[in-house]
């Protein structure tokens, strides 16, 4: 008898670690992804730290044929409003989804993100699921470009990894010029990414180069696009 399938939500930035975590959760038969949920800050309408804009968000949400929760943050986010807008969505997704309790997360080796999340996801009465926890993130990310992944980097901590890779492909090439103190996932917060395209994508997201500007003297964001925007 073949066993049901768990509902998860799956916590969405819009990068590559969440749609590795994706990737890993439609794979595996004890689970169904719901749906996704994600943060965005107002007045910017953009993702934090990945400066990915909401239209692109929403984009990416449909070329996986996922429905998407969203909740909004005022600039500067804080951990106070992060929780609050993030227990509101959640309170979304049990009245859309009763019974729902399990939210996903692409996290892969920082403990204390972990244990805050758990003890936010806590109080709310959810639980948390973490699909990659522990993987060693090389070999991750060279899985994730092998198997057709496509994603590029939005932001770099240019006090971590050199300005000019932002913009670039996350590809083997980023990979091999990537400095030894790099984590090759980017976990440590050296940089942060858009996924476009890949096996999970109905069709690739049409997307332009747009800016690319140094905020707070030290983040290098490069903007993307919808094409025809």
């Amino acid at each position: 008898m073949n066993r049901a399938r768990r509902d998860v939500l799956l916590a969405w930035s819009g990068g590559k670690d969440c749609l590795m975590a994706l990737a890993r959760l439609v794979a595996d038969p004890d689970w169904h992804v719901a749906g996704l949920l994600t943060t965005v800050t107002r007045p910017f309408d953009r993702v934090a730290m990945h400066g990915i804009r909401r239209d692109v968000l929403r984009a990416q949400a449909r070329a996986l044929g996922l429905p998407l929760i969203e909740s909004e943050l005022d600039w500067p986010a804080s951990n106070a409003s992060y929780e609050t807008g993030f227990a509101a969505s959640l309170a979304t997704a049990r009245e859309r989804w009763p019974g729902l309790d399990r939210v996903a997360f692409g996290d892969l080796f920082l403990a204390d993100v972990r244990t805050w999340r758990e003890a936010l996801l806590r109080r709310c009465g959810w639980h948390g699921v973490f699909p990659l926890w522990g993987e060693d993130t090389t070999g991750l990310a060279r899985r994730f470009v092998a198997a057709g992944h496509r994603a590029v980097l939005t932001c770099v901590d240019t006090t971590q990894l050199d300005a000019g890779f932002a913009g670039r492909d996350f590809d083997a090439a980023l990979l091999d010029a990537l400095p030894a103190a790099c984590d090759p996932c980017g976990e440590q917060g050296e940089f942060h990414t858009l996924s476009h395209a890949g096996p999970l994508f109905a069709t690739p997201l049409r997307l332009r180069r747009g800016i690319s500007l140094l905020r707070e003297d030290r983040f290098q964001y490069t903007d993307f696009l919808l094409a025809g925007e």
